[in-house]
């Protein structure tokens, strides 16, 4: 029974629910439309690796990411400049260029002029013109056994750390991290009074 003035409840919780069913039947089809696209776009662009073009090493922003390292947007004018590559043909060759990124350290300049280096040396260039070779083009023989990259070219290795195995000795065992630890954050708090004290001690014996 009803006590005081309560709203008689009323829910009605299964209204059309046919209505808001998400189905999902239609991903095969898709799964083959986007896969018959991509060859497509395969044999357009041919001769042209799949993947787009080259792009640089770089380390992700932030404390957090900056131990992986990942593809960036482009190479930078200063790295471009070290592999020997004008920056205008560079994009007509594959390697995607972007000005605004400057480099921070040696490593990753030398890493990046070493991956375009690499990308130069296995480069084949097709004429734009059937039969009407310029300056850069490849050979004609190289040509004829070109063939395109499918997948990402020139991936990304990640290096694994390389752990060394050293066998425990009786001084590791023996040896008190705690103890050590205590002694040297003791020594740390007392430097300065202690160095004071030191001074102090100089002088009187000067005097």
């Amino acid at each position: 029974m009803v006590k005081h003035n309560n709203v008689v409840p009323n829910g009605h919780f299964k209204k059309h629910w046919q209505n808001y069913v998400k189905t999902w039947f239609n991903q095969p089809a898709r799964k083959t439309r986007r896969r018959i696209a991509r060859q497509k776009k395969a044999v357009k662009k041919f001769p042209q690796p799949t993947a787009g073009p080259l792009r640089p090493v770089v380390r992700g922003q932030t404390l957090k990411y900056n131990m992986k390292l990942r593809a960036g947007k482009g190479f930078t004018l200063e790295e471009l400049k070290a592999a020997g590559i004008p920056k205008k043909l560079a994009p007509t060759i594959g390697i995607a260029v972007d000005h605004r990124r400057k480099n921070r350290s040696l490593e990753s300049l030398q890493a990046n002029v070493q991956r375009l280096k690499t990308y130069k040396a296995k480069l084949v260039v097709f004429p734009r013109r059937a039969r009407k070779f310029k300056a850069g083009d490849s050979a004609p023989e190289e040509l004829a056994t070109a063939t395109q990259i499918h997948g990402p070219y020139m991936p990304i290795a990640l290096e694994k750390p390389t752990v060394e195995l050293v066998k425990v000795t009786e001084d590791m065992k023996s040896f008190n991290a705690y103890a050590k630890l205590r002694l040297e954050r003791t020594n740390e708090r007392h430097m300065g009074a202690r160095l004071k004290k030191a001074a102090e001690a100089e002088k009187e014996d000067k005097k």
